[in-house]
C-alpha cells in the first residue's frame, strides 16, 4: 500500500512540474514583454496588416529580372513588396478593376523603390506591365511572412544581451618593462698577463746588477 501511495505522489510531482513549466512559458510570452526592462514596449502598431485584414494599397506591375530577393525565381502569381509591411513570404488576395489580375499571390520580392503600401505584381510580358500601369487595389492579408526585424526576442536573447552589455572590457596586460642591462665588465685575459710577466721578471734582474 505504501508503494502505490509513493507511486501516485510521484506521478503528481511530475504533472505538477509540468504544469508549473507550462504556466511559466505562457507567462514569458504573454507578459515578460511588457516589463519596462524586457526590451520592448509592447505597443502594437494599429496599422500594421494582420492575417485577415483588407487594406488599400497601390499597384503597379514589373517585368524585369530573373531572381527575386528571396532567392526565387520570377514567375506569374509573385509580388514585390515593402518588407517592413508585408514580409518576404506573405500570402495576400489581390482585387482589381481587371478580373484578369485578381488572385492570390505570394511576396516574394521587395526593393528599394516598393516603399509604403505598393505592391508591384510581376507580368511576363513587359508591355502588358507597361499597360498595367498604376492603379488602386484591394489586398486581403491572407498570411503573414516572417520578419526578422520586426520580432521579439525570446528570453535567452534578452539576458544573453544585457549580460553583454553589462560586461566590462577588460584592456589586454601591458607589455612588462625590459629588463635593465648590466654594463659589461673589462676583463683582463690570461695571456696578456702571461706575456707581461716574463718581461717585468727579466727586467728586474738587469737593474739589480752592480756597475762595473
Amino acid at each position: 500500500m505504501k508503494r502505490i501511495l509513493s507511486g501516485s505522489n510521484s506521478h503528481r510531482l511530475v504533472v505538477m512540474m509540468v504544469v508549473i513549466g507550462g504556466l511559466l512559458l505562457y507567462y514569458e510570452a504573454t507578459t515578460f514583454d511588457l516589463l519596462p526592462w524586457g526590451g520592448t514596449s509592447g505597443v502594437v502598431d494599429p496599422s500594421a496588416p494582420v492575417p485577415g485584414a483588407r487594406l488599400e494599397f497601390s499597384s503597379t506591375a514589373y517585368c524585369k529580372g530573373t531572381t527575386t530577393a528571396s532567392g526565387t525565381e520570377v514567375r506569374t502569381g509573385i509580388a514585390a513588396a515593402d518588407d517592413s509591411i508585408l514580409p518576404v513570404g506573405s500570402v495576400v488576395n489581390v482585387s482589381t478593376d481587371n478580373i484578369r489580375y485578381n488572385g492570390v499571390y505570394t511576396i516574394m520580392d521587395t526593393g528599394p523603390r516598393v516603399q509604403g503600401r505598393i505592391l508591384d505584381l510581376y507580368m511576363w510580358n513587359c508591355k502588358e506591365a507597361l499597360r498595367f500601369g498604376r492603379k488602386r487595389i484591394q489586398v486581403t492579408v491572407l498570411r503573414l511572412g516572417w520578419n526578422p526585424q520586426a520580432s521579439t526576442p525570446s528570453l535567452i536573447d534578452r539576458l544573453f544581451r544585457r549580460r553583454e552589455r553589462a560586461r566590462v572590457e577588460v584592456p589586454p596586460p601591458a607589455d612588462p618593462p625590459p629588463a635593465a642591462v648590466e654594463p659589461p665588465v673589462e676583463e683582463t685575459s690570461s695571456t696578456e698577463e702571461e706575456s707581461v710577466s716574463p718581461s717585468d721578471s727579466a727586467a728586474a734582474p738587469a737593474s739589480s746588477q752592480p756597475l762595473p
